[in-house]
């Protein structure tokens, strides 16, 4: 199934290569495209078998996300949030996970981590009101979340033991949430990640979870610390794109390419393999890394969840190392290429700001990369996921 699905993806990638500008210029994905991924499995590749998945292992599920956004950053992307969606689904209970699977595996979740709405206790649920951003693919979803302080009374819930305010995620089905056309921006233009808008909507307790310490309502280790494999899903897509840049400027160097002012052409030039030499070994570098970082995971889901934490601030602060690997080599590849990159229709400009938009997420900033010092430093961890 595994190689079935990666077989379905690379036959796609030259068409996702070839439309890359005109994801761009729609700022989503296709509707036809999206049906094409959606047939070679792409939004099924994590849920369970026993619901029409494919339930992939977390290397292939990297491969696949890597080999998309190798060919289009936005696709990567997109992918990726949709894919995701039996992992979140998976902290409902049981008999609302199985429900919404119940048509089909192809389900597709968007919304928002960042806790932008309120919800205020009310009788079997929360009356909900928010405003969230950055819901990538929300106008292809099938449901959107959003992540709330849960009120009483109009004043947060405290946490217990000093912890931070209780919050709470509140799923609707899409057509009771409002999308607004906010996508306007440098990069991953092709994401559709709008805001999205809920006004004083009623929620149902069983349509809820939590995010970031719920319990999962299925078996196997596919669904055991969802946000630390989401970690190693967002280094996939850097990895992708930064591969994308270095294929696009080997393939742009084939005809002996000469810069203005240059005394030889660019891949005559010691001085330039050398910089493209650290870029791909770099790329590599980033690449094995998240491989093994992975495989860690998937053995301590399956075999030995206790030591999962152990390995959380290392995972963290993998992102943050990965992403600044990615940039540099997109930066090499980006200036090799002259004054040409700088056109629109150039696909290292593309490049430059998907992976510069990328870096801007919250789970590649470079505070991150304390976690894995603290780590060493036997010191305890302040952020983790």
């Amino acid at each position: 199934m595994a190689h079935d699905l990666l077989t379905a993806v690379r036959e796609l990638t030259p068409e996702l290569t070839a439309r890359a500008a005109e994801i761009e210029r729609e700022r989503e994905l296709p509707a036809d495209l999206l049906d094409r991924l959606r047939a070679a499995g792409c939004f099924r590749m994590f849920v369970p078998r026993d619901h029409g998945g494919y339930e992939v292992d977390l290397r292939t599920g990297m491969a696949v996300l890597e080999t998309l956004a190798r060919a289009d950053g936005s696709t990567g992307w997109t992918v990726m949030i949709g894919a995701e969606t039996p992992h979140l689904l998976a902290l409902l209970s049981r008999e609302r996970f199985d429900k919404i699977y119940a048509a089909g595996p192809d389900v597709v979740v968007a919304g928002a981590f960042a806790p932008q709405g309120r919800a205020e206790l009310a009788d079997g649920g929360f009356q909900v009101s928010g405003r969230w951003a950055f819901a990538s693919g929300c106008r292809h979803a099938d449901w959107i979340f959003g992540n709330c302080l849960v009120t009483a009374d109009g004043q947060p819930i405290p946490g217990a033991d000093g912890a931070p305010p209780e919050t709470r995620s509140m799923l609707f089905p899409a057509d009771r949430v409002q999308v607004v056309d906010t996508w306007h921006v440098l990069g991953l233009r092709g994401t559709g990640s709008h805001d999205v808008v809920v006004d004083s909507a009623f929620c149902p307790a069983e349509a809820t979870f939590d995010l970031f310490t719920g319990t999962p309502c299925l078996p196997g280790p596919g669904f055991v610390a969802p946000l630390a494999q989401f970690v190693l899903h967002l280094g996939a897509v850097a990895v992708g794109i930064a591969q994308g840049a270095l294929d696009d400027l080997t393939a742009l160097l084939g005809g002996d390419r000469q810069r203005l002012y240059a005394r030889q052409p660019l891949a005559d030039s010691p001085a330039f393999r050398i910089h493209l030499g650290r870029a791909d070994l770099n790329v590599r570098a980033a690449r094995t890394l998240l491989a093994d970082l992975a495989d860690d995971l998937w053995a301590a889901c399956a075999q030995d969840p206790e030591r999962i934490p152990t390995l959380q601030p290392t995972i963290s602060a993998a992102l943050p190392w990965v992403t600044e690997q990615a940039i540099a080599a997109v930066a090499t590849c980006y200036r090799a290429a002259g004054g040409g990159a700088a056109r629109d229709s150039s696909p290292l400009q593309r490049r430059f700001r998907d992976i510069h938009t990328f870096a801007q997420h919250a789970a590649a900033a470079e505070g991150w990369l304390g976690n894995n010092g603290a780590r060493l430093l036997g010191r305890p961890v302040a952020l983790a996921y």
